[in-house]
């Protein structure tokens, strides 16, 4: 037997993006429900980068999202540049008055989760969308299948696809699950985590005749290292011992902490925004709508910028009737999400070595980085669009 269900806004995805949005909507008094097929279990202990933006921590701060961010997370003022074997930090709060904070996703999904259902948020694991029908007309449906395998049916005002880059309810807005502007990188990053206290107090980002690589963090024992690889190379093919010998040749200068690897994988780079972000009563954020390479820091605070453009036009149009906003909502958010990915591309083009790159392609990235840290503009624009520029919070 199906089970037909109603409410104002159904929104796909239990991730960043869709738990802050049914938070920001009860705020403004518009039910919601949420649905993802993962548990609880599996989202709130999938480990995940966090880099914060000022204005992502202070969304979440003032909004009720999390009390935890600042007290448990870990404000950082730069980031350091290194290549040709000297490092360079840029100096965050020195160049535009901003920092970030290290606060790691599944942090923010714990936050987010309890906030909600401390709230009484009708949130459903185990719950699987197979696909949003009538998008067109004032009454959308998510077609979907319970924890139990029964078949769910849920009636809405407003269906939103917060469900990521292999996103169901895509199809229903751009036509095609895959349909949008995509582009995929010739190389990968080799991700491990270990457990070891942090190697340097702040991010680095390391260009070096090998490739990339970034030491990053977790915690205080967890860290988080990634070098440059193949697209295909395999997680097992090598040693603990090659692993920290190919992250320590990457990062000269710098004497990483190592300590037991408890988790490898290989993450492939791609840029994908989607071809339309609305149809009808039916729109996307978060990796639904788009995708970028992780070496700016983009792909959360994106989907944040994404939900307050969305979350403002959809009090204008289920609690004053006004579909202005929601009409122009696709125009805002993608100012955002191509300055996003332009500074994803322009990061990741200047730091990693592209596997057919001539002596010429090797000097001239060498002098795009001299021009970035010897001139207080280039600095200052990288800090801008790392740290984050201005969310439209008003209204």
């Amino acid at each position: 037997m199906t089970t037909t269900i109603r409410t104002r806004v159904a929104i796909i995805g239990a991730g960043p993006a869709g738990l802050l949005l049914s938070h920001l909507l009860a705020k403004a008094g518009i039910e919601s429900i949420v649905i993802d097929q993962r548990s609880r279990d599996e989202i709130e202990s999938t480990i995940r980068a966090g880099i914060l933006e000022q204005g992502t921590v202070e969304i979440l701060e003032s909004r009720g999202a999390s009390s935890r961010v600042r007290r448990v997370g870990s404000r950082h003022d730069g980031i350091e540049l290194r290549f040709a074997g000297e490092g360079h930090r840029i100096d965050f709060p020195s160049l535009v008055g901003r920092s970030v904070w290290l606060y790691p996703q599944h942090e923010v999904l714990k936050d987010l989760i309890a906030a909600r259902l401390t709230e009484g948020q009708d949130l459903r694991f185990g719950v699987t969308a197979e696909r949003v029908e009538d998008a067109a007309s004032d009454r959308p449906r998510v077609i979907a299948t319970d924890a139990d395998g029964a078949p769910l049916v849920i009636e809405a005002d407003f269906v939103v696809g917060a469900d990521g880059s292999r996103s169901v309810a895509r199809a229903a807005v751009t036509g095609s699950s895959s349909g949008g502007y995509f582009r995929e990188y010739p190389f990968a990053w080799f991700g491990i985590l270990c457990e070891a206290p942090p190697s340097a107090e702040e991010l680095i980002y390391s260009n070096s005749p090998d490739g990339f690589a970034l030491v990053s963090q977790r915690s205080a024992t967890v860290q988080r290292m990634y070098f440059q690889c193949d697209r295909d190379a395999d997680t097992q093919a090598y040693s603990e011992a090659e692993l920290w010998d190919a992250l320590q040749k990457r990062v000269p200068g710098t004497t990483l902490k190592e300590g037991p690897i408890f988790q490898r994988d290989v993450l492939r780079f791609r840029s994908f925004v989607a071809h339309e972000l609305l149809r009808g009563r039916v729109a996307l954020i978060g990796d639904a709508a788009h995708t970028v390479p992780p070496t700016g820091a983009k792909g959360m605070n994106l989907a944040v910028a994404d939900v307050l453009i969305l979350e403002r036009a959809l009090r204008a149009l289920l609690l004053e009737n006004d579909d202005r906003l929601i009409a122009a909502f696709p125009e805002h958010a993608l100012k955002r999400i191509w300055k996003a990915q332009h500074f994803s591309w322009w990061m990741t083009s200047m730091l990693h070595v592209a596997p057919d790159a001539s002596d010429f392609d090797r000097r001239r990235q060498l002098g795009e980085l001299r021009s970035v840290v010897e001139s207080e503009a280039g600095s200052t624009y990288l800090a801008e669009a790392y740290t984050g520029w201005p969310l439209e919070t008003a209204g």
